[in-house]
């Protein structure tokens, strides 16, 4: 190794550096002393999350080797920027508008803007989207409209237009804080850089801690006949290799299968591998040494002998006759019908009929593995506390679940383990995961020393879940008036390699075929299956956005066939009071009908604008659609406490993970308006989350529930204080009157569904009535398409959602946009496969750039009071992402007359649509073999039906699924 001192100038200081100037990057040498604002996210140079301005220029400091810098350079990092009683424009706007979120692309962005500003102080909005495309900064929350705002409305302050002023928050009248733009508590944090997601509490570690690294299978599917770690236990540094033979527990992170018909009730994933790998994310050893390059070079000297087993790349080619089952489980191995009113078959048959008035069509969709994309590494701590609790901190989207589901793996009982949710880089769902927490436990636990794990954005691919992909064969009967007469629908889930989670993904597709709609006759089939991709969990709209991309095509389709404008096709059928939901029972609310009369308007200029001419060389089209999602499950509940302080303040303490999608605010908002009769000013409120030690269980922060839940069982807490506080004159007991008279100061909040007479889908018929609340959204989309290129352009996105009364604005906005920003990503550009370095980059899973998304998106909220929500409240993030895909299907149809079935919409697949259609054929694809004729399966679950009511819900199974 070779060291360099030099003298740079950072953040207007002159420093002193000493560097390895063989190995280190820019990012490493300003992280390593101690400017950590710089995040490294892909480590390639494509996301600008490590973004510095070096001599006044943006660069990405992860790819800049240091050596390569001269000596006096000028560097500058959001560490220089402002500080906490002195904020820059930059930040006090990004905390304005909205543009914090999880924050971990928050320091490049406001450096790279900084950037922009130096050299064009007065930039158009189109300018700044420009410089953030061209920069490759990348944000996976906001949909970047927000950023752009913030930019726009920080250099009007720099040019001296507005004051600072204009860019805080100005309290209401009645000073409250539900309801309002309310800035987020974390954001301040986030903006100056100064917060420690999982790789900054990796660096900064005390003195004796280990750093880990995996080998990762090589294979996709194959057995194990030899691992060799002789070579990489005589690498320097290394402490020691832990594979299978050495895990504390089970080795286990299956889990079992509760549904009726899964034909498997417990499922083998080993925590490390020893007999078969079935994926390349399975691990096989952990090396743990004395620094992570240490570690990971150790690593690639792990030699494993394999025994190539078939590779199924996806479950088309697992269910074929012949095909061997991975592990031993057949594909598909779970089923979850719809049979809902009359036989459908007697209707579809009346088409060819004379003198019919039935019509229809049918078509076989496809949906890919959509990675979540987010740009924290994944990445976990371990050690024992001071109580001597094995403690794990990871971006856990529940606490108390994997506090639950890691003693399970590692052979504790629940009371000797604590997770604690480091602050959060986003996760979509991905960090429903259990495999890296278990890693980091059971390397913890066996070395009785602290240890860390960062793992890189390609390990991080393999390593985590994605959304499933899906096959679906569907068939709509209409009249001619467009009325839908029934629906069929072949549907299968691609879990990929473990059917993690399987339940609570594909069991959910089963409500939303057709779901905003007046839907009479049903025959459908849900089925899920395995591959050796990547498996399955939780992502923003699970099982959504899978079922809506046939059903909201294929009513397209319909109304295409029969000449009815598509808005009106779909105002005809959205359900109106009276009508019941696929599964049988009334909608929670009906404002449909009341939504797309606001939202025709603008229908009609998206129309008008279809109309004008467009670029030379492009064709323009509108497309639309209805959906919306459900909240949280029949078997859920929602812990959380508030307790009175001295001097006036309140401490409350819930478990909401904060995945940058607002718990803080929320948390905030929920108690303050509580403790409103108090007169209570949010500077007197702490908000304590996220740690199983100090904080009761509020649940997962998934399936739209968290606001929901956690609001409900807020009030319940703050009533009991306040009741407990009230003097028999109706004023309040302070904190010294409540001790002096030996009252409790602290008190606990419960919401729950158990027992509320709500049911899970029937494993026979598919009917129940499984959620508290639901949400709809109807999106309205403008594209273009490139003749010459089959390139899809998004113009605009206009969309009205109702999910009850906003808790806080700029939350609720930061899902909508976020949520539609991975819509559109989902039609045109992401996939994930298990192979090739392509799928390990950001860009290589085709994340959407600035310019890829519209700066015209527009959100409108329509507020129907929830009566059993929080406030009048409900749930909110996964409509956003439910549908919009679809949409711009839709509209790419409208343009150039040609439907793209499988996803993403990639431009050669729309070029060779258009080339098909220009010679006579349609670019489609054959119906889907997905295993036995699902006719035959729905005759024999009717002529065997396993329940006559809904299981017993266990205490692991409540626990588990969270909502």
């Amino acid at each position: 190794m070779i060291f360099r001192k030099g003298t740079y100038t950072i953040n207007g200081v002159d420093r002193m550096v000493i560097s390895d100037i063989e190995n280190e990057t820019l990012a490493q040498v300003l992280r390593r002393i101690g400017l950590t604002s710089i995040k490294i996210g892909c480590g390639v140079g494509q996301c600008g999350t490590c973004t510095v301005l070096l001599d006044g220029s943006p660069v990405r400091a992860c790819t800049r080797k240091f050596k390569s810098i001269p000596e006096y350079s000028k560097i500058e990092t959001l560490e220089g920027l402002g500080t906490a009683s002195n904020l820059h424009p930059l930040q006090l706007a990004w905390i304005k508008y909205g543009g914090v979120q999880c924050g971990f692309c928050t320091p490049g962005f406001i450096v790279s803007a900084k950037g922009l500003l130096d050299v064009n102080p007065k930039p158009t909005r189109q300018d700044v989207r420009d410089w953030f495309t061209k920069n490759n900064n990348l944000c996976r929350c906001t949909g970047y409209k927000q950023l752009v705002d913030a930019v726009i409305a920080a250099a009007e302050v720099m040019r001296g237009e507005k004051t600072k002023d204009s860019l805080l928050f100005e309290m209401p009248g009645d000073k409250r804080v539900y309801n309002t733009h309310y800035p987020r508590p974390a954001a301040l944090g986030k903006v100056l850089g100064v917060t420690d997601y999982g790789d900054d509490i990796d660096i900064k570690m005390p003195p004796g801690t280990l750093h880990m690294a995996l080998k990762w299978s090589d294979e996709m599917h194959a057995n194990i006949l030899s691992i060799d770690t002789t070579e990489a236990e005589a690498m320097p540094g290394v402490v020691k290799i832990i594979t299978a033979k050495d895990v504390p527990g089970p080795n286990e992170m299956g889990n079992p299968l509760f549904h009726p018909r899964s034909l498997v009730k417990q499922f083998h994933q080993p925590v490390l591998c020893d007999k078969e790998v079935n994926r390349l994310g399975d691990a096989i050893a952990i090396v743990v040494a004395d620094t992570r390059k240490n570690a990971r070079a150790a690593a690639k000297k792990i030699k494993v002998e394999y025994e190539k087993l078939p590779v199924y790349k996806s479950y088309l080619e697992a269910c074929l006759p012949g095909a061997v089952p991975i592990m031993g489980i057949p594909s598909p191995f779970g089923f979850q019908p719809v049979i809902k009113g009359e036989p459908t078959a007697d209707i579809f048959d009346k088409a060819g009929e004379p003198a019919s008035d039935v019509h229809v069509v049918e078509g076989s969709f496809s949906s890919s593995r959509q990675p979540h994309l987010s740009l924290e590494p994944e990445t976990a701590q371990g050690f024992y506390d001071e109580d001597g609790r094995l403690t794990l901190a990871y971006k856990t989207q529940g606490p108390h679940l994997h506090q639950l589901m890691i003693s399970m793996i590692l052979g504790l009982d629940q009371s000797q383990l604590r997770v604690i949710e480091s602050p959060t880089g986003a996760s979509f769902g991905a960090a429903m995961g259990v495999e890296t927490l278990a890693y980091v436990g059971v390397a913890t636990m066996v070395m009785k020393q602290p240890v860390t794990l960062t793992c890189t954005f390609e390990e991080k691919q393999r390593v985590t879940g994605k959304r499933p992909a899906s096959f679906c064969n569907s068939k709509l009967a209409c009249d001619s008036s467009g009325k839908i007469l029934a629906h069929e629908f072949d549907f299968v889930s691609d879990l990929g390699a473990y059917p993690w989670g399987a339940e609570g993904v594909y069991v959910k597709s089963a409500r939303f075929s057709l779901n905003p709609y007046n839907n009479p006759n049903i025959r459908g089939l849900v089925r899920a299956g395995l591959s050796n991709n990547s498996q399955a969990t939780a992502y923003r709209g699970a099982g959504s956005p899978e079922m809506y991309t046939s059903g909201e095509q294929i009513m397209d389709m319909m109304a295409r066939k029969l000449g009815i404008d598509p808005f009106e096709m779909r105002y005809r059928n959205i359900a109106r009071p009276g009508d019941l939901t696929n599964n049988g029972y009334p909608f929670k609310f009906y404002p449909l009908e009341d939504m797309m009369n606001k939202m025709r308007p603008d229908y009609e200029d998206a129309l008008k604008w279809k109309k004008e001419p467009a670029t030379p060389g492009w064709k323009r089209g509108v497309g639309v659609c209805v959906g919306g999602y459900h909240v949280s499950t029949p078997a859920d509940k929602s812990e959380v406490s508030v307790e009175i302080d001295p001097n006036g303040f309140f401490t409350y303490y819930n478990a909401w993970a904060d995945q940058g999608q607002g718990a803080d605010i929320g948390s905030l908002a929920l108690v303050h308006e509580a403790l409103r009769p108090l007169g209570v000013t949010p500077d007197k409120i702490r908000v304590v989350q996220n740690d199983t030690k100090t904080c009761p269980n509020t649940g997962i922060a998934a399936g739209s529930r968290s606001h929901f839940f956690a609001g409900n069982a807020t009030r319940d807490a703050v009533k009991k204080l306040m009741d407990a506080m009230r003097k028999e004159d109706g004023t309040y007991r302070t904190y010294e009157e409540m001790v002096a008279e030996g009252l409790p100061t602290r008190y606990e909040g419960l919401f729950s569904t158990i027992g509320s007479g709500l049911s899970q889908l029937s494993p026979d018929t598919g009917m129940g009535d499984p959620m508290p609340d639901q949400n709809f959204i109807i999106n309205i989309a403008r594209i273009e398409v490139e003749e010459a290129t089959g390139k899809v352009k998004v113009s605009a996105v206009h969309s009205m959602a109702d999910v009850g009364v906003i808790g806080n604005y700029l939350a609720v906005d930061g899902q909508a946009y976020g949520g539609l920003m991975h819509s559109l990503g989902f039609a045109l550009s992401e996939n994930y496969y298990d192979e090739g370095k392509k799928y390990g980059t950001p860009l290589g899973c085709g994340f959407p750039k600035c310019n890829d998304i519209p700066d015209d998106m527009t959100f409108e909220y329509h507020e129907t009071p929830r009566g059993n929500g929080p406030f009048g409240s409900g749930g909110a993030s996964e409509c956003f992402q439910s549908v919009c895909h679809v949409c711009v299907l839709n509209a790419i149809a409208d343009a150039v007359g040609v439907r793209i079935y499988e996803l993403p919409a990639l431009p050669e697949k729309v070029k060779a649509a258009m080339e098909a259609k220009a010679a006579g054929r349609e670019y489609a694809p054959g119906k889907y073999y997905l295993g036995q004729d699902y006719h035959e399966v729905l005759e024999d679950i009717e002529a065997n039906p396993v329940a006559t009511k809904p299981a017993k819900l266990s205490d692991i199974e409540i626990a588990r699924a969270g909502h």
